[in-house]
């Protein structure tokens, strides 16, 4: 795996196809980069669609607390084509495998903190959801509503689950995410707030590194895989998981961190990675080709 291109003077690149000859895989984030959560952003599915064509493999990288099936009904609804990508990694995934072996020879009280919509990720294994005076270990998914709510909300919860030594799994280390232009709250937020308290928290997704080997050994079943490119809009999780990693990343600006980034310029880049003290290939305002 090559090292990634430390440069204090980010590309402010015009496409994807500037630099694709230099790789041979992708991991690309899925919210924010493919859609907002209300609409495909069709110039990035046809982005990834020639880079597949042209390069190799793209394998999605999404912190959303739901098993692939779950995003895949999503991408129907928007319209995302199968063949802009080979493979949905999330790290719904990845806390559904920790949940199954803690869960291998019994059943499993759990508190859930997030919508009933996330517990596909439990489907199938001897689970049952408790409250927290019967719970073993809590799992965080998202907030009940998160369009209404705040991390504020869960103070009183957080301390009671504190006070019980629960330990508490984040399926999703997301703080923040677009959904139509609109900022709202993520399970990563929550979790942080757990261990302002004292908790211990535990994620599961990006910027951690089990995610991105198992990205790794996804790509490496479709393709042979030298130098792979990370692409996403969260300089918290993208891009500095793809740092820890060891790839190149081209960061995307119209995401969460959009409204905050009016002028994409290399001078403005540079500035907020220096105080993000992350580091990216290049950037564009929206991914396309």
């Amino acid at each position: 795996m090559a090292s990634p291109i430390g440069s204090e003077s980010p590309e402010i690149l015009g496409g994807l196809g500037a630099i694709a000859d230099s790789y041979d895989a992708l991991l690309c984030d899925v919210w924010g980069v493919l859609h907002d959560g209300r609409s495909a952003r069709i110039f990035a599915v046809d982005a990834l669609q020639r880079f597949r064509r042209l390069r190799g493999p793209v394998i999605l990288l999404s912190n959303a607390p739901r098993p692939a099936e779950d995003v895949q009904k999503q991408f129907e609804r928007l319209g995302i084509a199968e063949d802009s990508y080979d493979a949905i990694l999330t790290s719904g995934m990845l806390a559904r495998n920790e949940l199954a072996r803690r869960a291998a020879d019994r059943e499993l009280k759990l508190l859930h903190i997030g919508p009933e919509r996330d517990r596909g990720i439990f489907a199938g294994l001897p689970i049952a959801c408790v409250e927290a005076n019967r719970a073993e270990v809590a799992v965080c998914t998202g907030l009940y509503d998160d369009d209404h709510e705040t991390p504020d909300d869960y103070r009183d919860l957080l301390l009671d689950v504190k006070s019980r030594g629960l330990v508490l799994l984040c399926a999703n280390p997301d703080i923040v995410v677009q959904r139509g232009g609109v900022l709202v709250y993520c399970a990563g937020a929550l979790a942080r707030s757990y261990e302002s308290m004292g908790g211990t928290s535990i994620y599961y997704g990006k910027p951690h590194a089990p995610i991105y080997a198992a990205a790794f050994e996804l790509a490496r079943t479709k393709h042979e895989v030298g130098r792979a490119l990370a692409i996403g809009d969260g300089l918290e999780t993208d891009i500095r998981g793809a740092n820890a990693a060891g790839i190149d990343a081209l960061f995307i600006v119209d995401g969460i961190h959009g409204e905050n980034i009016p002028e994409v310029t290399t001078s403005v880049i540079a500035a907020l990675f220096a105080q993000a003290g992350v580091q990216a290939r290049g950037a564009m305002r929206a991914l396309v080709w």
